[in-house]
């Protein structure tokens, strides 16, 4: 055997023991929980049971291709234009508020932090990683190590922040809990253990979707949808800590009334492996992404509940335009312009992703949401 495929062999055994040893952990769960486990419980362990879940582990996540080994690619894996473009709102931003320091939550492969600090400079004096995953974080330490003591990482939320906090693609991969209308009734979705493996069961609960509907009339029997409280808990605590600044979240979603369009009867919840996607995350637990997208109406509402203003709603390809993105592709290479026009395209990122911003204590006219702006249909 070569030395490749023995390496590849290897890498294949670890794989398996450790997607063994994940299943064990969660079938523990699912039995100390009476046998049923909530899918958010479900979901916080197949992505983030230490060591084991999908982003505690030392694999690789992000990738332009499947060849790369990866599962998935974000907007600044994509092309160093995202973050340049970003850099101009959150510049305006520090300057409005009179700070010099970015918090980024779930910086994944850190290429969002280095394309800010490069494009920053000395504008930033401080900048700050939340990062639950130890694997990711080393990769970003490695990554952003020319940047020195600039560069710090929290294990926890800050007891305060006064500056600039940037999140791209971290609302999503927040755990949710799964909905089910049976025609008369919500139901939960919950995850039991069997001799063949994981399967759904649904249990009764007084949870229901946030819309002031009947849902006899707004849903047909077999609906299954999500609400998001982890995420919406984590932007009630984002404006419990922001003292004067604003925060910029980019992601894939919609507003409230979109998000719960009858139409949409699958609900969102999706899994990414090998640049491929399915909607089964019971099977090949822990070896691939599970998401779901956001409900930004429900972000906003949160937001301001916890004190904090909204700067602005846009799709993705508006603000990268207000920021200038248009301007820098002339100076950008061939292949450098290709990616980034997928950035733009409605048909590609542009019109799915989303961007909001908050702000408090701080107000100035933002530069990404100056023409577009969607605050409206929130």
């Amino acid at each position: 055997m070569g030395d490749a495929a023995f390496a590849e062999d290897q890498s294949s055994s670890v794989s398996a023991d450790r997607a063994a040893r994940l299943r064990a952990s969660i079938g523990a769960a699912v039995a100390e929980a009476g046998g049923w486990l909530p899918f958010d419980r479900f979901m916080a362990l197949a992505l983030y049971a230490p060591g084991l879940g999908y982003y505690a582990r030392d694999s690789r996540q992000f990738g332009l291709m499947p060849s790369s080994g990866g599962d998935f690619v974000t907007a600044p894996e994509l092309s160093p234009l995202f973050g340049q473009a970003l850099a101009v709102q959150a510049a305006q931003a520090l300057d409005a508020s009179e700070a010099d320091a970015v918090w980024e939550f779930g910086a994944g492969s850190g290429a969002l932090a280095e394309q800010l600090l490069s494009a920053l400079g000395e504008r930033v004096r401080s900048y700050a990683i939340v990062e639950l995953s130890a694997a990711l974080r080393e990769c970003q330490r490695a990554r952003l190590a020319r940047f020195g003591e600039k560069v710090r990482w929290l294990d926890a939320w800050p007891e305060a922040m006064h500056g600039v906090v940037v999140g791209n693609e971290v609302l999503d991969a927040m755990p949710v809990q799964l909905l089910h209308w049976d025609g008369a009734h919500w139901l939960e979705r919950g995850v039991v253990a069997t001799p063949e493996g994981f399967a759904w069961q649904d249990r009764p609960t007084p949870l229901a979707p946030p819309l002031d509907v009947e849902p006899v009339q707004h849903f047909a029997a077999g609906y299954v949808t999500e609400i998001h409280p982890q995420a919406e808990a984590f932007i009630a605590t984002l404006g419990e800590r922001l003292t004067k600044g604003a925060a910029l979240f980019i992601d894939y979603g919609f507003p409230e009334a979109e998000y719960y369009h009858p139409q949409r009867s699958g609900g969102t919840l999706m899994c990414h492996r090998a640049h491929l996607a399915d909607a089964d995350p019971l099977v090949d637990v822990g070896e691939k992404d599970l998401t779901a997208h956001v409900n930004f109406t429900g972000i906003a509402v949160a937001a301001q509940g916890a004190g904090l203003e909204v700067l602005g709603y846009t799709s993705q390809a508006r603000f990268l335009l207000n920021c200038g993105l248009a301007e820098k592709l002339p100076n950008a290479s061939l292949q450098q312009r290709v990616h980034a026009l997928k950035l733009i395209d409605e048909h590609e990122m542009g019109e799915l992703f989303k961007v909001i911003g908050f702000t408090r204590g701080c107000e100035f006219d933002a530069i990404g949401f100056s023409v577009g702006d969607r605050s409206h249909t929130l």
